[in-house]
This record gives C-alpha cells, sequence and structure tokens, in this order.
C-alpha cells in the first residue's frame, strides 16, 4: 500500500512539472519559473500523504470521496464563484445548463410543504402531451414514493434516455382525482427564445434568456419572422435576467446587427497562448434597425458582450438598468473518471476596450471577502461615435429605468405559492381565458381572490415596520428609549398593517402577478410574458425611445 502511494506521489509530482513546462513557449526556464514548479510538485507530494494519513490513521471512519471534494471545494472558494468542480456524476448537469438539452418529460417542479407539485409542464413536452398540469401533486413515480422527497430526487427519477417511458402518478387538486400517466421521455430543448412578437406600433420585441446552442440562429429566425410579417420600424432586444452562456453564441447574436469582419471582443489571460480576438465572421442581418437592448441586474456575462459591444459600437442604445458586472471568461478542462475542471482563463473585452468585471476576486480584505472595484479606479473608455463610457462596473445602461420593488404582502404571497394556487382554482372552473394579450382579471374577481384568501397565512414586516424596529433598536442602544416609549408604541399602534387594506393598496401589482400565472395555465410561457409586457415599465420606455428618433440619435451622437 504504501509504495503503490509513494508511486502515485511521485506520478503526481511528474505530471504537475510535466504540464507546467508543456505550458512555456520555450523549453528554456527561469530560476524563478523552476522554483515554482518545486512549490507545485512539494505541495502536491505534501496533499497526498495528508490525504493518506486521515483515511489510515484518524478515529473514525472517513468517506475518501467526501473529504476530498470538501478539500476541492474549498481550494476553489479562494479563488472566484465561476471556477468549479464538476463531478462525474454533476456532468449531464452541467451540460443541460450549456446545451439547454436533457433527457426527460419537461416540466418544472418544486418541492411545497412536503409535496412535490408540478409548476409548470413545458409545452409540447411528453408531460403536456401526457395530460399533466401545474399544481398536480407527483405522488409516485416509476412506484417509488414521492413525498417526502426533494425536487432534486423527483427530478433525477423523471430524467432518463429519450425514449424510455416512465410511470407517473399524481393527485389532481381541486377535485383531487389520483392519476397515473406512462409517459415517454424525449430530448428536452429548453428554448432560450421562449418569445417574441409585436410590442406596438411597426416594433419588435424578442426575448433571449440564455446563451445556450443555437442563441444566435434562434434570434435571427424571430427577427427574420418579424420582418417577414411586419412593417419594423424598431426592434426591442430583451437580456434582462440572461446569465449569459456560451461565447460564441453571444458573437452570433451581435452579428446579426453588426456587419462582418468587426471585432466584439478579446480575451486576455496568464497563458498568452490562449488569448482571442472574436470578430463577426457572417453578413449581418440588419445594420440599421433602431435597437435598443434591456438589461438589469441580471444580465450577465455573454448577456454583457452583446449589450456592451451593441452600446461600445453605437449600434443601438440600451435601456434599464446597470448590468451584473462579470468580465471573466470559463473554460472546462477535462479531470479523471469523467470530471471536469470549469476554470477562470481570462478577461474579456469588449470593442471600447474596458473590461466590465465589476469585483476583484484576485484581492479580499481581512474578512475574506472581494472587494468592488471603486469609482476612482474606473477607467474612461470611449464608443466609436466618442461617447465616454466606464470599466469596472458592468454595462450602465444609456436610459436609466429605475426599478419598482414588489410590496412585502405581495412577496409573501409570492413566497406562499397563493398566488400560484389561486390560479390553478381559477383554471379549474374555466375552460378559456381568450387572447392572453386582452386578458385582465375584473374587479370582482380579485375580490373573490381576496376572499379566498382569509383563512390563508402570510405574514410580512412593511417597509415602514422595519424601519420602526430599527429607532426602537437605536433608541435603546442610545438610552432614550424610555423616555420616549409611549410615543414609540402609540406610532407603532397606528402603523400595525391591515392586510384587506394592503391588499387594496398594492392591487395592481398582485393583480399583475395574477394574471401572470393564470395565464400560464392557459398558454404556458407564451403566455405569461404577453401578460407581463402590458405592465413592463422598461419596455414601455424602450417603446417610447423607439417613438421618438430625434430622440434616439441624440443619444448616440457624442457630445461635443
Amino acid at each position: 500500500m504504501k509504495r503503490h502511494f509513494k508511486s502515485l506521489t511521485t506520478l503526481l509530482m511528474a505530471i504537475a512539472i510535466g504540464f507546467s513546462v508543456q505550458a512555456q513557449p520555450s523549453s528554456k526556464i527561469s530560476s524563478k519559473e523552476a522554483e515554482r514548479y518545486f512549490e507545485i510538485a512539494k505541495n502536491i507530494e505534501i496533499f497526498t500523504t495528508l490525504f493518506r494519513e486521515l483515511n489510515s490513521t484518524y478515529v473514525d471512519e472517513i468517506d475518501p470521496n467526501e473529504l476530498m471534494l470538501v478539500g476541492i471545494e474549498e481550494m476553489l472558494a479562494t479563488l472566484d464563484p465561476y471556477t468549479n468542480y464538476i463531478s462525474g456524476a454533476d456532468i449531464d448537469e452541467y451540460q443541460m445548463q450549456t446545451t439547454g438539452k436533457y433527457g426527460g418529460v419537461g416540466a418544472r417542479i418544486v418541492q411545497l410543504e412536503g409535496k412535490v407539485i408540478i409548476t409548470e409542464p413545458y409545452e409540447g413536452s411528453p408531460s403536456q402531451k401526457a395530460g399533466l398540469k401545474a399544481g398536480d401533486q407527483i405522488i409516485e413515480v416509476d412506484g417509488f414514493e414521492a413525498t417526502g422527497k426533494n425536487s432534486e430526487e423527483i427530478s433525477a427519477l423523471l430524467r432518463g434516455q429519450p425514449g424510455t417511458t416512465v410511470n407517473v402518478k399524481v393527485i389532481r387538486p381541486i377535485s383531487e382525482e389520483t392519476l397515473t400517466v406512462t409517459i415517454t421521455r424525449a430530448e428536452i430543448n429548453l428554448k432560450n427564445v421562449p418569445y417574441y412578437g409585436m410590442i406596438g406600433d411597426g416594433i419588435g420585441y424578442i426575448k433571449l434568456d440564455q446563451f445556450t446552442e443555437e442563441a444566435g440562429k434562434n434570434v435571427a429566425a424571430a427577427l427574420k419572422s418579424l420582418r417577414d410579417a411586419n412593417e419594423l420600424g424598431g426592434l426591442v432586444l430583451d437580456l434582462r435576467g440572461n446569465p449569459g452562456g456560451l461565447l460564441n453564441e453571444a458573437i452570433e447574436v451581435s452579428n446579426i446587427f453588426v456587419d462582418k469582419g468587426i471585432e466584439i471582443v478579446s480575451t486576455k489571460g496568464k497563458v498568452s497562448e490562449v488569448n482571442r480576438t472574436y470578430s463577426t465572421t457572417s453578413k449581418a442581418i440588419d445594420t440599421n434597425i433602431p435597437l435598443v437592448v434591456l438589461t438589469n441586474g441580471g444580465s450577465a456575462s455573454a448577456s454583457e458582450i452583446v449589450s456592451g459591444s451593441i452600446q461600445d459600437l453605437d449600434r443601438g442604445i440600451v435601456v434599464g438598468q446597470k448590468t451584473f458586472g462579470k468580465g471573466l471568461v470559463q473554460m472546462t478542462r477535462p479531470l479523471a473518471y469523467k470530471a471536469r475542471l470549469k476554470v477562470t482563463t481570462s478577461k474579456y473585452y469588449i470593442p471600447s476596450g474596458r473590461c466590465i468585471q465589476a469585483i476583484d476576486y484576485s484581492t479580499r480584505n481581512g474578512n475574506g471577502e472581494s472587494s468592488v472595484i471603486p469609482d476612482s479606479l474606473r477607467q474612461v473608455f470611449y464608443t466609436k461615435a466618442g461617447r465616454p463610457v466606464k470599466d469596472g462596473a458592468g454595462i450602465e445602461p444609456d436610459v436609466d429605468v429605475e426599478t419598482e420593488d414588489f410590496a412585502p404582502i405581495t412577496i409573501s404571497l409570492m413566497n406562499k405559492y397563493h398566488v400560484f394556487n389561486y390560479a390553478t382554482l381559477y383554471s379549474a372552473k374555466r375552460e378559456s381565458i381568450g387572447d392572453a394579450k386582452s386578458f385582465s382579471l375584473t374587479e370582482a374577481e380579485f375580490n373573490e381572490f381576496m376572499t379566498w384568501l382569509d383563512d390563508k397565512e402570510y405574514d410580512y414586516t412593511t417597509r415602514t415596520e422595519k424601519m420602526l424596529d430599527e429607532l426602537i433598536a437605536t433608541a435603546k442602544n442610545e438610552e432614550y428609549y424610555e423616555a420616549i416609549s409611549a410615543a414609540l408604541k402609540t406610532l407603532e399602534a397606528k402603523m400595525k398593517h391591515d392586510k384587506n387594506q394592503d391588499l387594496i393598496k398594492h392591487q395592481a401589482e398582485i393583480k399583475q402577478l395574477l394574471e401572470m400565472e393564470i395565464a400560464a395555465r392557459y398558454g404556458y410561457e407564451k403566455a405569461r410574458i404577453e401578460v407581463g409586457l402590458k405592465y413592463d415599465r422598461e419596455v414601455e420606455k424602450a417603446i417610447e425611445v423607439l417613438n421618438d428618433m430625434t430622440l434616439y440619435k441624440k443619444i448616440l451622437t457624442a457630445s461635443k
């Protein structure tokens, strides 16, 4: 055993030195590099001997797989959150995230109060074709009890090779009918363009959810379809909440609006041999159509490459909120036993030359926390037309639209799944709602919802109540409480929230979420998006800008 482990240690040292030497452009190694390679080999030997001694001598039984996994994850945690270890068991999940494809039945599920509930069968999926509906409770999968299991465990049972079958037993809400259906699994392709359509007179809209495979092809097809059916005078490309994905798809999406041979992004890292410059390779579909790109704090990585290149090249206008600020590029490296390492290899730079990375992971404070790049260190760059833009904090919109947060009561209704459950009840009583674009709850129907809530539990603390709690805590800390306690108690009594009054006060936003959830029961994700667009302040601002070409051109012109 000891001889074998010593051989393994020697092998690992040789591999470490071999890889390091191989990465060099010249066979001549400096003394500093040689010292670094020795440190790598030395620490590998320390690690392997420590791991051996723990497993052979520790007082209690140790799971070597778990111990190693903890060690790997803790090591990677000192770097950035995007450098991750992907075990062989998790590789399918990783590939699903990058391709948008997996084998299964095609349904979103959640665990709610110990039950596994279908929140939405995907339109056209095997689960939808088999008759499963949002609100159905899964009680068995191929004879395995589902109650008490979490959604990840049930998802694993539902997934499998396309063409295989799975038996699913559910309880239908309201009627409490028990159904057993046999579903033939298929390749599920999560749509990266879940919706496109017209949102105004001559203004098209395309929603891109993620940069998975064929994102560029699908956005291009959507644009061509809109142009073929309409006199298109402007376009809104919605990247809000899009976390990114494949770098090449960001280039393809940019290429739809930017002609051939234009640099979109370059990557620069420690190993110069892997540095790259990425330019558009095809003729653009439309280089002239007025364009607005919508962004928010959830727009990251590839979304920032597209929105940033459109801004830097003055090809269109960015509307919404500042993006996430992820200017780091990852690649995957194969490891033993089908595992992989997703590792940050470089930073990316968009056409103006700026990097939009907002957090410096190379330095940490005394608490081990990375810091946001301060404004004083951010540099000014210039767009093609000479407009000033800054690095180090994501893509800042040309037209900023302030976000409106939901009220605490609305958040509570969502978190307690009361909006979801009422939509299930509503759809069980009605065959159709007609066109989702024109669907709206009546005042009487909203009052029915309020009555239905009477015996439901949902608690929350208003923002004013939180501020009062903070005031009381501060008063006690500074020893003023006794002097003002009577006044504070009177104020507290007056501020106690009344749920019915809060429902009426925040009716507009609650009604919006109800309408979106109800519409999804009939028209799935497409209907949900169509209803949401009616209430969308960023979309409204985008339409306003596209309808005012004087304003549009002024925004894209550098001030003298």
